[in-house]
């Protein structure tokens, strides 16, 4: 059975500037749901509303086409993944695979050599750290997760193992991610929104990124970014000849 994850009508301004204008967005299960946009436009604010964290006096969230009020209460529902660390500091590994009901063995497999489970989660590497969140976000018993910012802070390496985990883990639950790698976002949505000056759009290809000036500004970024690495590298040749 396919459940729908649906959130309208969504409006949410701060200082008399409209950050989010009638939004609507759909996500499924089996699916992944991309969300993009450029820093600012909003991304993280309407993950949070769509949770709970960010409340709005409205009624159109809803899950199979009903209305959920406390969804911050309902963890079979919806899972949370925000971009700053949530696991308290002073708990073990172990502790927390306990309280998501998980096995830590099946971690150890997926990512090899993290850490033991009698480590305290403020003794972490940020990297370490940000991967044990991704793990049992993805993997909690929910009908629908949302990850803000997922592949920021862990090794490339590591950045296919959390897709291929999210791969996986799509045949049970629906998932919403945005991420500023927009690419490996693009690489694993089953179908992507693009925020952009408080609109909503559902894209269908790259050319639509491009023409609504998201896929323009990430290739000049990128262009620019390889243009100085390249001054750089030229500049580090001189210097050692």
């Amino acid at each position: 059975m396919i459940h729908t994850l649906e959130a309208d009508g969504i409006q949410l301004s701060f200082s008399h500037r409209q950050v989010l204008s009638d939004i609507y967005i759909k996500c499924e299960t089996g699916k992944v749901t991309g969300l993009l946009g450029r820093n600012g436009q909003g991304k993280s604010c309407l993950m949070q509303v769509i949770y709970g964290s960010l409340p709005l006096d409205i009624k159109s969230v809803r899950f199979d086409g009903k209305f959920v009020a406390k969804r911050l209460k309902r963890p079979d529902l919806l899972a949370y993944m925000p971009q700053f660390n949530f696991i308290p500091s002073k708990l073990t590994i172990a502790r927390v695979f306990q309280d998501f009901e998980l096995e830590f063995s099946d971690f150890e497999r997926f990512f090899q050599g993290t850490s033991t489970s009698e480590s305290r989660i403020g003794n972490l590497s940020g990297g370490q750290r940000r991967l044990i969140e991704l793990y049992i976000i993805i993997k909690a018993k929910s009908l629908f997760a949302m990850l803000d910012e997922p592949f920021s802070h862990i090794s490339p390496i590591q950045i296919e193992q959390v897709k291929q985990l999210i791969e996986e883990e799509k045949q049970n639950k629906g998932f919403l991610i945005t991420d500023h790698m927009f690419r490996h976002v693009a690489h694993i949505a089953d179908c992507i929104y693009l925020l952009a000056n408080g609109k909503i759009h559902l894209t269908s290809s790259l050319d639509d990124l491009e023409y609504l000036g998201y896929a323009r500004f990430l290739n000049h970024t990128y262009s620019h970014h390889v243009h100085n690495l390249r001054f750089e590298l030229n500049a580090f040749t001189w210097i050692l000849a």
